[in-house]
């Protein structure tokens, strides 16, 4: 039996859509690329972390029309779902919604940018709702949160303004508003600029061959590492 869900939460890689803050000093094809590699090690990671939690995993698409184009990245066993809503905010509170209505015991979502998102995390988020916190963040570096995870429907949390250095805080002062008990794991990468790509270069080799190696394999190119 399922004890949650475990979604990723994706766009098709199509040029200028995805990693645009890559473009410069990336070409828009390049990004894509990139994000496409990116994303391929985020599925294999979840998929795998899904198997061994006993979660089950979904891949959460946007535009909606894109399943055709994502279902080569998703392994086997990993479900393929439309996002729903105007924007970020919106399409990340109906996938709870959508979720908890199917049956889900509790549900963690995270992003498609960070591949370097251990297994461990995981498993201490899975931890953190199975024992009572309502709300489980995984922190990024920029102020964000790569993952987010949950034990029933909370809209409210996602009526902050996205991808800004202060929505962490502002998702948490919600939560404690609303008397929601809160819990953090360790945090990690969102590669979202040149930067943050150096930064993850910083990390370990090794763990990072077993966590990103498609990532690692392009960044390594001398076409993309003269840039990053």
């Amino acid at each position: 039996m399922s004890r949650g869900w475990l979604v990723v939460f994706a766009k098709a890689p199509r040029p200028g859509l995805v990693k645009t803050r890559l473009s410069p000093p990336l070409s828009l094809d390049q990004s894509a690329a990139l994000y496409a590699d990116m994303l391929a090690d985020v599925l294999s990671v979840s998929a795998a972390a899904g198997r061994a939690l006993g979660l089950e995993p979904v891949l959460a698409h946007h535009p909606p029309d894109a399943a055709g184009e994502l279902v080569g990245y998703a392994p086997p066993g990993v479900r393929l779902q439309a996002q729903r809503g105007r924007d970020l905010g919106e399409r990340m509170a109906n996938a709870f919604a959508e979720g908890f209505a199917a049956g889900a015991g509790c549900m963690l979502l995270r992003g498609s940018d960070s591949p370097a998102l251990e297994p461990a995390c995981i498993r201490a988020a899975l931890d953190g709702l199975e024992a009572g916190f309502d709300l489980v963040l995984t922190p990024d570096l920029g102020g964000g949160y790569a993952m987010i995870g949950l034990r029933r429907p909370q809209p409210s949390l996602f009526e902050v303004e996205m991808s800004t250095d202060s929505m962490r805080a502002e998702t948490i002062e919600r939560a404690e508003r609303a008397g929601l008990r809160v819990s953090l794991t360790a945090p990690t990468l969102d590669l979202d600029t040149a930067a943050d790509f150096r930064s993850l270069y910083a990390l370990p080799r090794d763990s990072l061959l077993d966590l990103c190696p498609r990532t690692v394999r392009t960044i390594s190119d001398p076409a993309f590492g003269t840039v990053l």
